[in-house]
């Protein structure tokens, strides 16, 4: 599940609903938003969150709503009535500690409930198999960081994950948007540190390989090109790498790595037969730092022509010319370009 975010701080435009058509295209399913606004007058609040929910209907995108006891109660929603919360047209709650056990069990009856990844014991656990939940519509969220210099740490996001799953609960964590940034901090909103400024599509990846089942991208918004490189993965397995120099050559068309995957280079398996760029020997061989696209020229002998990313930084070689340079937000995307993984240049 990929999620993304919408926050009920203001009226809904058009332009926000071409925003959610925009995530649903590049196929993300799911918007959080939350009920944690108790300077905001509650009917506003309420009259944000219907008009959110009916576009969500429409455009088949499920809303899951980040809820506690005080802030429903002060849009007059008691927790614990099942019509009233059914009343607000959410699809799933996001809980924080503070709610009993028996009404986050009710609640997971009715729909999806999200606890907190972090706060979440054994004991708890154990109280909610007591108490006979239905853990199919259990999972445990992690939080998002507004603060720099407060995200989680890696290797503990990845540890408590693994604990997660031995329970059975699925897990998720944020990434930070690319484009508006959610006040008041206006320092993206990542669950890990280190994704604070990262590219949106390789945070996603990385949370994936370290045992997030879902993401969600917690700042309001994404860029149209963030969007689209989503679809490209998520469509085709497709992996898009923007260049600091135009090279229409390799833009126009289509590339995939070897399927025997190189340490230190992706290695364009189409290059060598397709021959696109000059293979006489640069005057002044260039250094290779990571993300350099190179050519092997004639004194390869039968690797010229081959079209190389370089992985790692790579000294100057008389026998490869530069052509061009991934650019450094792409970067991070290099880790993930695996066997036969198809490459967009842009």
């Amino acid at each position: 599940m990929l999620g993304f975010s919408v926050y009920l701080n203001r009226t809904l435009t058009a332009a926000d609903y071409d925003y959610l058509l925009m995530m649903r295209n590049a196929g993300f399913t799911t918007v959080f938003t939350s009920l944690h606004i108790p300077e905001n007058d509650p009917n506003l609040v309420l009259q944000y969150l219907a008009q959110l929910t009916k576009w969500c209907k429409e455009l088949d995108l499920a809303v899951v709503a980040d809820v506690s006891e005080a802030g429903l109660n002060n849009l007059g929603v008691a927790i614990e009535n099942s019509e009233q919360v059914a009343s607000l047209g959410l699809t799933g709650l996001r809980i924080d500690a503070g709610v009993d056990y028996q009404t986050v069990v009710k609640l997971s009856r009715m729909m999806p409930i999200a606890l907190n990844a972090s706060t979440i014991t054994e004991e708890n656990i154990n109280a909610l198999k007591t108490f006979n939940a239905d853990f199919a519509n259990l999972q445990a969220w992690h939080n998002y960081y507004p603060r720099p210099e407060t995200g989680l740490d890696a290797a503990w996001l990845k540890d408590k994950n693994a604990w997660l799953h031995h329970f059975g609960l699925q897990t998720m964590a944020f990434i930070a948007g690319d484009a508006e940034k959610r006040g008041p901090i206006y320092a993206g909103l990542p669950t890990l540190e280190k994704h604070r400024y990262f590219n949106p599509l390789a945070a996603m990846l990385e949370l994936k390989a370290w045992g997030c089942d879902h993401v969600f991208v917690g700042d309001g918004a994404l860029t149209s090109k963030a969007a689209a490189n989503f679809t490209d993965y998520l469509e085709k397995g497709a992996l898009t790498l923007h260049l600091e120099n135009d090279l229409p050559k390799l833009s126009a068309n289509t590339w995939h790595n070897r399927p025997d995957v190189a340490r230190d280079v992706v290695r364009l398996e189409e290059g060598r037969a397709r021959q696109l760029f000059s293979t006489m020997p640069q005057e002044d061989p260039q250094p290779r730092p990571r993300g350099t696209v190179t050519c092997d020229n004639k004194k390869y002998l039968r690797y010229q022509g081959e079209l190389q990313i370089a992985k790692y930084a790579l000294p100057p070689d008389e026998k490869v010319n530069v052509i061009g340079h991934v650019v450094k937000k792409d970067l991070p995307l290099l880790d993930f370009i695996d066997a036969g993984t198809e490459v967009i240049f842009k």
